[in-house]
């Protein structure tokens, strides 16, 4: 497909006037059938990029996607250009209407079909979805895929084996959550076969960037309170804890969301806020996937959040139609060891060793539920198992969602042994995400410098748009450098990373096994700390 035809279709079937930066390259891409990972800031114009290749590409398109709001919103964006060629499955949808829409899906009269992930674990639909071979399935939300991403979704664990069970057709995962380790464990978890990686549009240079240092919290919370009241409306609040988001709503007349409130209640202050009827949200991170709000002038934040990539994606909530708007973290250095106790504790062996056991006890695959009943483990902890045994070969997660022995018995307790192993590792690199936060809330120069480069892109500050760039702060201060920025580099203990960052005699390296590691520069040069990978 040329590049003229792509442009055509773009102006004169869905209404661009023009595509954005990365978006032409990811839909050439799909059209050349190369599985594909995007990651784009929200409002930046990822959902074009499946709508437009999968209108011109041969054959139907599979949409998974995690929110039925969000599902909703797309088809009838969709609808409104292309009438009778998209439909959703999901829990909202009559089972009349699920049925007449893979129908036509199968029969080819539909080009798109939005599922929800759980969607997968029907044998109905995977049969159905297989008979109509489709040539292109969009993962949108990708970073769901990841332990490592915002808002991780067990029921996208099966992703991978339902992309292989339809014949691993063109692949495109769509995320704005890009950490080096999030793409990293997306395309392994999706299969992605050697895939081109567009990331675009990063830097929001509308949001203005700061955090409020305190001691006390007695103190902040006044802070955060009169800054709020005062602050230019609509806005966000965000909160570790429910009973901090309750308390602070009260405290500054707004509403208050979060999970332990009942669907209907949650989805009437939400409304409420789309609706402009109410102004400011006090809410944990239960609020946001999905919220495309134009207008919010403020995202305040109460607590730290669990890493960078949240921060990221929270904040982002602001500004979207590209009017000035306001970033402010209120800090304690205290906060971060709030947020290493949410990260909890590596998963125990014991654990581990039990659920795969009760998998090899079985006479056929058996339902997640089932062990999670009988184990009576949370759904958190059963993922983060069945995640490690998969990894380790232990497990074999089946398209339907059910698990199976993935090795001969006598292979069981060396898989278990490398599962429990890379559990700790695992719990290693979330504190090290929790301690880039702090960085963050600590760093004494251009903020923008340092979240984009957290995110693998190049900036230099100051960017004169946050807190230290307006003290005058912004410039860098790195002189020599030991290694490039990207540069793979070996330690004696902790294996092989990535060169991140440099903050003036710091560098930040990011290794498989541990994490985020922050160095002396000076260390670095003056001896054998770190070699170049060979």
């Amino acid at each position: 497909m040329s590049t003229l035809s792509i442009e055509t279709v773009a102006r004169d079937t869905f209404g661009f006037d023009a595509l954005r930066p990365g978006q032409q390259e990811a839909i050439e891409s799909v059209l050349g059938g190369r599985d594909t990972l995007v990651v784009m800031s929200t409002g930046s114009g990822k959902s074009a990029i499946y709508e437009i290749a999968g209108f011109i590409k041969p054959g139907v398109t599979v949409v998974i996607s995690p929110l039925i709001a969000l599902q909703r919103d797309r088809i009838e964006a969709i609808e409104e250009r292309v009438p009778g060629e998209a439909a959703g499955v999901n829990s909202n949808v009559a089972e009349g209407a699920k049925r007449e829409a893979i129908e036509e899906f199968t029969e080819g009269a539909l080009e798109y079909l939005f599922l929800a992930p759980e969607q997968l674990a029907n044998a109905d639909v995977l049969d159905q979805v297989r008979a109509a071979a489709p040539s292109l399935i969009v993962i949108d939300e990708a970073h769901c895929i990841s332990e490592w991403g915002h808002d991780f979704r067990p029921d996208y664990l099966r992703l991978g084996a339902f992309v292989d069970e339809m014949g691993h057709p063109t692949v495109l995962a769509l995320t704005a959550t890009a950490s080096p380790p999030v793409r990293a464990e997306i395309v392994e978890k999706l299969h992605l076969d050697d895939p081109l990686v567009v990331v675009r549009g990063f830097d929001r240079p509308n949001i203005w960037l700061g955090v409020e240092r305190f001691h006390e919290e007695a103190p902040k919370r006044r802070a955060l309170i009169e800054t709020t009241q005062a602050a230019d409306k609509p806005g966000l609040v965000y909160a570790a804890t429910r009973r901090s988001a309750e308390e602070l709503a009260e405290a500054v007349g707004a509403a208050a969301y979060h999970a332990g409130m009942g669907a209907k209640k949650r989805d009437q202050i939400q409304n409420d806020f789309m609706d402009d009827k109410t102004d400011v949200i006090v809410a944990t991170t239960a609020f946001g996937m999905g919220i495309d709000k134009p207008n919010i002038r403020f995202v305040h934040h109460f607590d730290i959040s669990e890493s960078v990539d949240s921060y990221y994606q929270e904040l982002g909530r602001a500004g979207r139609d590209g009017k000035p708007a306001r970033a402010l973290l209120f800090y304690r250095p205290e906060d971060v060891g709030i947020r290493r106790f949410f990260a909890g504790g590596a998963l125990g062996v014991d654990v581990i060793e039990a659920v795969a056991e009760t998998v090899f006890e079985q006479s056929k695959p058996v339902d997640p539920a089932v062990i999670r009943d009988e184990l009576e483990l949370s759904e958190t902890k059963l993922a983060t198992a069945v995640t490690r045994l998969e990894e380790a070969g232990a497990l074999e997660a089946l398209p339907t969602g059910e698990l199976a022995p993935g090795c001969d018995r006598d292979e069981l307790e060396d898989a278990v042994q490398r599962a429990a192993e890379a559990e700790q590792q695992r719990h290693a690199f979330d504190r090290s995400r929790v301690e880039m936060m702090r960085a963050y809330a600590e760093h004494d120069a251009c903020r923008r410098e340092f979240i984009l480069s957290y995110f693998g892109e190049e900036f230099e500050g100051p960017c004169g748009n946050c807190d230290n760039c307006d003290a005058g702060r912004g410039a860098s201060t790195t002189a020599d450098v030991p290694f490039p920025v990207g540069a793979c580099v070996a330690h004696s203990s902790w294996g092989e990373g990535a060169v991140q960052r440099y903050e003036g005699d710091q560098m930040t390296v990011l290794f498989d096994s541990v994490g985020y590691k922050t160095l002396s520069v000076e260390l670095v040069l003056g001896g054998d700390l770190l070699t170049l990978c060979s």
